[in-house]
Formats: structure tokens, sequence, C-alpha cells
């Protein structure tokens, strides 16, 4: 029995794929106009944007930031709050912290400049691998490969790597830094990532307006929405928890500030008992209140999700007259604050069914 031919080596021509890059390119605000630098703190400010969210969200909360911090030292110079209310409703605060860390450690460590090595630009605060690559290349014409979700979907396809995500990352990563050329490396990387995201699309890929559809063995195999293989995700745990609606006479709700570290760090929400998987019954939950009352159980149940698990929460409502410690803000001014999803649908929650004080 003859041994099965193996499957040919595509060689795509990157000269392709950046002429439809040149011809059909998104305008993004982020993005530089055709033939001009790339400005590193702009690429470096959408790239963290647009983790784990699409190019639609991200835009108008761009604009916003760029708007209040034009550039780099504005952004060292804010307090972590400003740059939370600001980021308040685009999750993975983390992403948030790091971003007021980042743009400090660039004023202190680099003058103000981002370096150009990806090795340096992954020694700063919230830059790992992809994102120290997407600037340099992007920002700074290195000749690198920058792998995203898109990216890795367009290279498993092309060369048909059967092999399951996430395990297939570190070879799908060698195989895009194949592809890159050596000039005009910044637009090859955002062309890649467009190609992913209008063309070589997860569902219903458009090949027939593929630049590259002649090379792509997925396509020559009738096999392309089938790629990238994901691995089965295990269900997420469901969570317990209970916020506490206490108001006092002049209307104001306690309010605090969630720890810096941890998930919604430095955000700030109603108080809650911890999270945990046994639903918690209304005296074990009082036993966790800020205060001593008569309290009042609402009706309903808010639902929220997490990467990681799905939270389900019921409120408590109470009034007090004790000096306690905390933020105190009448509902008028919670626009003021950093508040998460989670804490803001608690809000509507709490003000459609609580008593008035």
């Amino acid at each position: 029995m003859l041994p099965k031919a193996a499957e040919p080596s595509p060689r795509p021509d990157p000269a392709a794929l950046l002429a439809w890059y040149d011809r059909h390119r998104r305008d993004l605000p982020w993005r530089s106009p055709p033939g001009q630098q790339a400005d590193p703190y702009r690429v470096w400010l959408s790239e963290i944007m647009l983790q784990q969210t699409t190019v639609a969200t991200v835009a108008p909360y761009f604009d916003r930031f760029v708007a209040r911090f034009p550039e780099i030292r504005a952004l060292a110079a804010a307090s972590l709050d400003e740059v939370l209310h600001l980021w308040q409703g685009l999750g993975y605060y983390a992403r948030a912290r790091n971003l007021n860390a980042c743009a400090r450690a660039v004023v202190e460590r680099h003058g103000g400049r981002f370096p150009d090595d990806p090795a340096a630009l992954r020694a700063l605060p919230g830059i790992g691998d992809y994102t120290a690559a997407a600037i340099a290349a992007i920002a700074f014409d290195r000749p690198v490969a920058a792998v995203d979700g898109n990216v890795e979907r367009v290279v498993a396809r092309l060369f048909a790597v059967r092999d399951k995500l996430p395990a297939a990352k570190p070879r799908l990563k060698t195989l895009a830094a194949t592809l890159v050329p050596e000039r005009r490396a910044g637009d090859f990387a955002q062309a890649l990532m467009e190609l992913g995201a209008v063309l070589c699309t997860p569902r219903r890929p458009r090949c027939v307006l593929c630049p590259w559809r002649g090379d792509c063995l997925a396509t020559a195999l009738g096999i392309a929405e089938e790629l990238p293989a994901q691995a089965d995700k295990p269900e997420r745990p469901l969570r317990h928890g209970v916020a506490f609606w206490l108001a006092r006479a002049d209307g104001a709700v306690l309010l605090r500030r969630r720890p810096e570290r941890g998930l919604l760090g430095g955000m700030i929400e109603l108080p809650s008992t911890d999270w945990r998987e046994a639903p918690w019954t209304e005296s074990e939950a009082i036993g966790a209140a800020p205060a001593a009352t008569a309290w009042r159980a609402l009706p309903g149940t808010v639902q929220h999700g997490f990467t990681h698990f799905r939270l389900e929460m019921t409120l408590l409502a109470g009034t007090t007259a004790e000096s306690i410690a905390g933020i105190w803000a009448t509902p008028g001014d919670f626009k003021d604050y950093a508040l998460p999803t989670l804490t803001k649908k608690l809000i509507k929650s709490a003000l459609s069914a609580a008593p008035k004080p």
C-alpha cells in the first residue's frame, strides 16, 4: 500500500495580500493614513482595548480616551479613578489598571517613548507576546508575527492545521512567522488581521474574495469552516452572592471600592457577600452585611457572566442612621464613579424595587 502523499505547503504571496489591503482596508480611528508612520501610543491603546472586545464596541471608547488623554504623558499623569471611569463597560478591568501602570512605566523608563524592541515592550505592564509583536510591527515596521485570533484562523486554514486550539497555538505562531515580509511588515500585520476580520471569518468565510484563495489548503479540501478546531470548553460554574442596598435618610447609598488586585480591581460597587458555589440563606447574608438594620429582600435576581464563571446575585435593602465608613453617594451621583456592568445591573434592580428612605 502506497503511503499517503503529503499535502503541498502553500506559498502565499505577501504582495497579493498587501495589494488587497491597500484597496479594502477599513478606516479605523487608531489606524494611520496610508503611507504615514503609525503612532505607537494609539497602536498600543487600541491593542489593549481590542483584547476580548470587538472593533464596533471599542471605537467610541478609543475616541473618548484619546480626547481625554491625547498622548502618553497625559495618561501617565491621570489617576486610576479617571482611567477606570472612562473604561467602565469595556470589561476585563485589569487591562485598565495595566494601561495606567504601563503609561507611567513608559514615561519613567523610556522618556515617554515606546521602545521598538519586542522584548523591551514585553517588560512593560500589561503587554504580552501578542501586543508586543503588534506594536513592534505596526508602529515600528519590525518584521515580527503578531498572532491574534483572526491571524490564528487565517493560518490554520491556509496550512490546513487540524490540531485543536489552544494546543495548536505554538505551531500557528511558527507558521505565521514564515509569512512576514521584510518590507511593509506593519501593513502586513494589519492586513493579516483584516483578512481574518472581514473575509476569513469564523462562519461562512468569503473565500471567493480572498487574495490567497489559490494557496489555501483548507479551501482546496473544503474544510475552511471547520478550522481552526477548538477543544471542548468546560461549562462555566455558577456562583452566588448577595448585595446590600444600604440607604441613609438623605438618599445617599453606601458604596465601596474593590481591592486593586483581582476581579474588577479598583472599581466601585455595592457592598456584598463573597461569591460562592452554594446559594446564601438570608440569615447567612445578613451576617456579612455592612450594618445592623432591618434588611428586606428585594424581588428578582441579577445574572452576570464572567470569563470563567456565571454569577447570580440577590439584593437586600435597608436603611441606617449610623456613621459607616465608605463611599456615600446619591443615585444621581453614581455616574461620577467607575462602576462595572455588574454593579449597574444591581443598581437598576434596586432602584426599581427598593423602598424610599
